[in-house]
């Protein structure tokens, strides 16, 4: 396992003298460390998104920036950075990027130099599929099927009119579909950084589906009344 590299230290120390800390803490979020990035550094950036004062645009175009590398572990943590403030920071932040035109164009990602470059650039690929899902949908949408309220007779989903659900659901069922299609093993998550991922798109699989539940039984209800 290596630590932070001569280069890590070089970026993070050109964001101080730029006085951008925000920068500065993806960049930190983001080593060739192969672990998963640093609670301390996610929660930084997460409590930026919460600050009127902070510039989201840039703080998502570093974070693409860091997608562009060339090492598989910086590109990798540069998405679950990415998908961590997707879930828990403000929302302005997913807007932002569901209001691009493109997100993450690494269908022809693969490191050939770093170790299990190969292997790791296969899920490079898949995550970034399901995380372009993920805006895609809240751009057709205009909200985050995991953020909204489910479960409850009250919910998103079981009060959305039949002619929007019929929109909804099968942009439901493709975002669903791109997440499934990661296809982890049990072995790989010894590995902290797809660790990392893994327990991010759990959680999001798990309000997708209920999600997804509230959706049928909302058509189901309709049908019936309209028998």
């Amino acid at each position: 396992m290596s630590g932070q590299t001569l280069t890590d230290r070089i970026a993070a120390a050109q964001y101080t003298l730029t006085g951008s800390e925000v920068s500065r803490a993806v960049c930190k979020a983001t080593t060739h460390e192969q672990t998963a990035p640093k609670k301390k550094h996610l929660e930084y950036l997460i409590q930026a998104t919460q600050d009127s004062n902070v510039n989201v645009p840039q703080m998502a175009d570093t974070l693409m920036e860091r997608v562009g590398n060339a090492s598989w572990v910086v590109v990798f943590k540069a998405l679950i950075t990415t998908h961590h403030l997707m879930v828990h920071g403000n929302e302005r932040f997913v807007q932002f990027l569901a209001s691009r035109n493109t997100l993450f164009n690494l269908s022809n990602f693969l490191d050939k130099t770093g170790s299990h470059g190969y292997d790791m650039s296969t899920f490079i690929r898949r995550y970034s599929r399901y995380l372009n899902e993920k805006a895609f949908a809240y751009r057709q949408m205009s909200f985050d099927f995991g953020r909204v309220k489910k479960g409850y007779a009250d919910g998103a989903m079981r009060t959305m009119s039949v002619e929007k659900l019929l929109k909804g659901m099968p942009i439901l069922q493709s975002q669903i579909d791109s997440l499934l299609d990661f296809e982890v093993h049990p072995k790989d998550l010894n590995n902290g950084v797809i660790n990392a991922c893994f327990l991010l798109l759990f959680k999001d699989l798990i309000k997708l589906y209920a999600c997804y539940n509230d959706g049928i039984i909302n058509l189901v209800l309709s049908v019936k009344v309209n028998i």
